[in-house]
């Protein structure tokens, strides 16, 4: 081998290690809508989604237990912290699955999960996503969408406390429990219906 050709090889190992060694840029949004059991089944399966994980925002109690946020008076809601490539997946993108998988015109409130841990709201990370959720929230009312007004309030990110381990990747953990099987299951399938080009393969 010729000492071009051996440089020119040791240029693309070294491109691709820099390449593997890049951090990816990504960002956080944090959604709250309905029980975070069903938010983190389908935000796992977008494209573009890095990490979903589980909690609690919006309280003023500090590092509150699930048993604490279910006796509605710490002022948390369950969401669900999203880490994306926006490179892959548009904040917009987030927004329209975000709206389009839970009823967002219920106070408090998601079929038979009641209180206001179970809230519809957005909290944004930055300018953009504020301006993005306001734009889709005004448009959505606008447009008739829903029978009734949307409830959902856009709020800046204040806090965020992981929950319990048992609570994250809880549908893949116990898809055959009765609650996964009867409420997060159909969500899962209208999801799959709905966004099959923003999945992940």
């Amino acid at each position: 081998m010729s000492a071009c050709a051996q440089q020119k090889k040791q240029d693309q190992v070294s491109d691709s290690k820099k390449a593997k060694s890049t951090p990816m840029n990504t960002e956080k949004i944090t959604f709250g809508n309905g029980c975070f059991w069903c938010t983190e089944a389908i935000f796992q399966q977008v494209k573009g989604v890095v990490k979903s994980t589980s909690g609690y925002s919006g309280g003023h109690v500090e590092n509150p237990t699930y048993e604490q946020v279910c006796e509605k008076n710490t002022g948390h809601a369950e969401v669900i912290q999203i880490e994306y490539n926006p490179a892959e997946v548009t904040i917009d993108e987030l927004l329209e699955v975000f709206w389009q998988t839970h009823d967002p015109t219920t106070l408090n409130r998601q079929g038979n999960d009641v209180g206001p841990q179970y809230r519809s709201v957005v909290f944004y990370h930055n300018d953009k996503q504020k301006e993005r959720a306001e734009f889709f929230k005004k448009k959505l009312d606008q447009s008739g969408a829903y029978d009734n007004p949307i409830v959902t309030t856009i709020e800046p990110f204040t806090n965020f406390y992981v929950a319990e381990n048992y609570h994250q990747d809880y549908y893949n953990r116990n898809g055959n429990q009765p609650y996964c099987y009867f409420v997060i299951r159909p969500k899962m399938e209208k999801f799959e219906k709905a966004f099959k080009d923003k999945m992940k393969k």
